[in-house]
């Protein structure tokens, strides 16, 4: 039965601000080499309530100093014209 719970995610956590219980949004925060951080937002003020870090998959990051594609090593450029 181990492994039944390896991660979780909230759907609700308390809110200071709003006084109760509320309904929560997860936000991609940062994403680093063996991890990612979500932001839980509250849905009613918009407050931050928590975070939860995700350790990357084996297969997620490419290893340091490899080359990224040519339209992300640029970035986005915008569209030009009148």
């Amino acid at each position: 039965m181990s492994g039944s719970f390896e991660s979780f995610s909230a759907s609700a956590l308390y809110c200071s601000s709003c006084r109760k219980p509320m309904a929560v949004q997860e936000r991609l925060l940062l994403v680093l080499p063996g991890k990612e951080i979500y932001d839980y937002l509250c849905t009613g003020c918009g407050s931050s309530l928590g975070q939860r870090e995700v350790p990357a998959l084996p297969g997620d990051v490419p290893p340091f100093g490899t080359a990224l594609p040519h339209s992300r090593r640029h970035g986005y450029r915008g569209r030009r014209g009148p």
